[in-house]
């Protein structure tokens, strides 16, 4: 299959990717959106082609050896880190998997795999080196709300304290599911609340699971979603794009592209709890998850009331039995709202904890890199040194072995230098996350292939 991108909208060209450009002057789905199109299963829409955005200038490089300016390679440009969010069972650990040849644990039932946050293994495209984050949902079976909330904003707040931001997140959704009940609505107003409004151009919106529908009720599902302002309309209204996943390589790939070149920004929840200094309870995220909770207390207090009148009718009745039964569920009752109070009032020191860890442990990682690093930069300059010794004292060496050498002594060079800018500063920050020192394996293989 292939598949190609489209700009739904009134001018002949996509707008320029601009904040203000979206909120100041809205306009409704029909007219304005991104779709991505199968273009095997069906004809094209008439719509302009989608302008691609224009790649990030590279910085070049200066040899080191004769001074002239080199083209820059994949590893110096910054990592591309993309979030993947949505609810539990949408796809979202599946879809991390195909694309970047990982082995996250993926869900066959109705138990979440995904109760961390994971970062899997970089891979590139076109020229970039990718690294997707897993995310689990706010209806993760194995942790609370308040739990998945803490992790994700103690990742997040730590990532964006040492300066590195996402190049965008990406929103699943099954297509498959009949209508957009209150777990998906909870997943993605929590959603809404983590991203807030000015990044909102950074997001896509990812349809999943079409092979489950036939293709008229999947375009019908599609096209609400698009234009009801309970479900996606509003994000979309407001600079976020929109796509079919059609479980395959190419179109996971395509799907990535729309990130590629963005601009990375910083979520609302980054902003509130590192810039504005918010206490976690206090941001959007915390407010809206505490409301969630009060509302579920409020209908367990409800349903207790219910028993206790059941249970005085089993009394006057003498309905041992169904009194027992009432009790016993009476208390269960209890302990769900004694439990939702006690995360509420948990939340502030478990978001601590849980970030005191993470930063914890990235510091290890980071001395760990940082060791790592000095060594094979030592050890690149030892090869530099021999390089340099033996051109020294080959007088005899023709003129295409000497400039083969000083080659090698810049390539070695410039690997040394890479290899001592892997830290808290540099470029696979999201990359160190995800596993101790697995951004330095391509130095390593470099470094081999000149040993040799």
């Amino acid at each position: 299959m292939s598949y190609t991108s489209y700009w739904k909208g009134k001018s002949q060209k996509p707008p320029k990717k601009e904040p203000s450009a979206s909120t100041s002057n809205p306009q409704s789905l029909t007219e304005n959106s991104w779709v991505l199109m199968d273009t095997d299963a069906a004809p094209p829409p008439t719509y302009p082609e989608a302008t691609p955005q224009a790649e990030p200038e590279r910085p070049p490089t200066r040899s080191s050896t004769t001074g002239s300016i080199q083209p820059p390679t994949e590893e110096d440009l910054p990592e591309v880190a993309i979030a993947i969010m949505g609810a539990t069972g949408t796809g979202k650990s599946t879809f991390i998997n195909l694309i970047s040849g990982s082995s996250l644990g993926v869900s066959k039932g109705l138990r979440s795999c995904t109760n961390s946050v994971q970062v899997a293994g970089a891979f590139n495209l076109d020229g970039r080196r990718v690294v997707l984050i897993d995310t689990p949902g706010f209806d993760d079976t194995t942790r609370s709300d308040t739990d998945v909330l803490k992790m994700i904003a103690a990742f997040l707040a730590t990532s964006y304290e040492r300066g590195n931001t996402l190049a965008g997140v990406l929103y699943f959704h099954r297509i498959s599911d009949f209508r957009m009940g209150g777990v998906s609505t909870r997943n993605f107003n929590m959603f809404r609340k983590l991203c807030g409004d000015n990044t909102l151009q950074n997001v896509v919106v990812v349809t999943n699971m079409w092979g489950e529908v036939d293709p008229q009720t999947g375009n019908d599902r599609e096209a609400e979603l698009m234009r009801e302002d309970i479900f996606f309309k509003p994000v979309l209204e407001k600079g976020a794009k929109m796509a079919r996943h059609q479980n395959s390589a190419p179109s996971a790939e395509d799907i990535i592209r729309l990130i590629l070149s963005n601009h990375p920004l910083p979520l609302r929840i980054q902003e509130e709890l590192v810039d504005e200094h918010k206490d976690i309870s206090d941001t959007g995220a915390g407010e809206e998850l505490n409301r969630e909770i009060n509302a579920q207390i409020r209908r367990h207090q409800e349903e207790m009331r219910l028993l206790k009148e059941e249970m005085e009718q089993a009394i006057r009745n003498k309905d041992e039995e169904t009194k027992r039964e009432l009790e016993i569920e009476t208390k269960r009752m209890q302990r769900e709202i004694e439990r939702f109070q006690n995360d509420a009032r948990r939340l502030e020191s478990d978001y601590k904890n849980e970030k005191g860890k993470l930063e914890s442990r990235l510091g290890q990682m980071e001395l760990e890199a940082r060791e790592e690093a000095d060594r094979i930069a030592a050890e690149y300059q030892r090869q530099v040194d021999e390089l340099r010794s033996a051109l020294q004292s080959s007088a005899e060496a023709s003129e295409r072995e000497k400039a083969e050498m000083l080659e090698q002594i810049d390539q070695l060079s410039r690997r040394g230098v890479r290899a001592q800018a892997v830290g808290p500063a540099g470029h696979g920050f999201f990359s160190m996350i995800g596993a101790i020192l697995d951004q330095l394996i391509p130095l390593r293989n470099g470094l081999a292939s000149f040993l040799r």
